[in-house]
């Protein structure tokens, strides 16, 4: 059972117990449960506060379900925000509340499980016969969009950045000054559209995949979810993970597969791609945009 699920437990069983707690464990418990997101990032004063009651009446209350005190019962509610169960800014009041209670080593330890177990993760629902189709599509695509917007525009950039050292029609956008559905008004069934965006998904990104798909491109759709909404209408579709304490997804599992993905699509391409890499790099060296401690 995941943390969303054990909060949702507890204030199935305060909703059941309200008519037997105190008038005052009563006005607390109402509070519970109808701001449950604040619980997870409120001390008990705080909660107090705002319900109207002393602090004892909430650890009152916690004990009449079951738990030892207040911090043993807002765990489950702190588990769900740190899975991704609360919008960005609880989950950033959430992180201040850890630093105020100086446990900023347990969210180290959060950071790093986070960022092994969404690779992992990602990685173990993704077949390379999956991977090796997309790329096979990529790289017989005549040109090859990478769309991604907020967080999701660097990722899309530096895919495109990567792949530019052997290949030249892959196109990161929107590009500047401009819109993705305006980008992709002249592709057609001979090119490829990589889209990346995850909960809360972007109206435009769903909406360019959408129009993309009329137009007759291939869509290969990165996202966190099956029913993610691009997901749905890809004809590649990879689901990632993008757990974290943070308050925004992760980018680390997004970003490996896309290097992976165009590894994929350097091991299908003709003989000439890895030549062509070499090329680009000596040609760097020979401009001097590679430091050197001869000079």
């Amino acid at each position: 059972m995941n943390a969303t699920n054990v909060s949702k437990t507890i204030l199935d069983r305060l909703a059941d117990e309200l008519s037997d707690l105190t008038p005052e464990a009563r006005k607390a418990a109402t509070y519970v449960l109808e701001n449950p997101r604040d619980v997870g990032v409120s001390t008990v004063r705080e909660i107090a506060l705002a319900a109207k009651v002393k602090p004892n009446t909430v650890v009152r209350m916690a004990r009449q379900v079951g738990f030892e005190g207040y911090e043993d019962f807002r765990a489950p509610f702190r588990d769900a925000i740190r899975s991704g169960a609360a919008d960005f800014p609880d989950r950033a009041r959430w992180l201040q509340d850890i630093s105020k209670s100086g446990d900023l080593g347990g969210l180290y330890a959060d950071m790093v499980r986070d960022v092994m177990s969404n690779i992992e993760d990602t990685f173990a629902a993704i077949s390379t016969e999956d991977l090796k189709t997309a790329a096979d599509a990529i790289w017989k695509a005549r040109r090859v969009f990478t769309l991604g917007v907020g967080v999701n525009n660097s990722v899309a950039r530096n895919f495109t950045y990567l792949a530019s050292t052997g290949m030249t029609e892959f196109h990161a956008i929107p590009r500047s000054g401009s819109t993705p559905v305006d980008d992709l008004a002249w592709a057609d069934d001979q090119d490829i559209l990589i889209a990346i965006t995850c909960k809360p998904y972007r109206s435009e990104v769903v909406e360019a995949v959408s129009i993309a798909k009329e137009q007759g491109l291939t869509i290969v759709a990165l996202s966190d979810s099956p029913a993610s909404p691009i997901i749905r209408m890809a004809d590649h579709g990879f689901v990632v993970s993008v757990d974290t304490p943070q308050f925004f997804p992760s980018s680390v599992g997004i970003i490996a597969l896309l290097e992976t993905l165009l590894s994929f699509v350097i091991a299908v391409a003709s003989d000439e791609i890895p030549q062509r890499v070499e090329t680009f790099h000596k040609r760097r060296h020979q401009l001097g945009l590679y430091y050197a401690e001869d000079k």
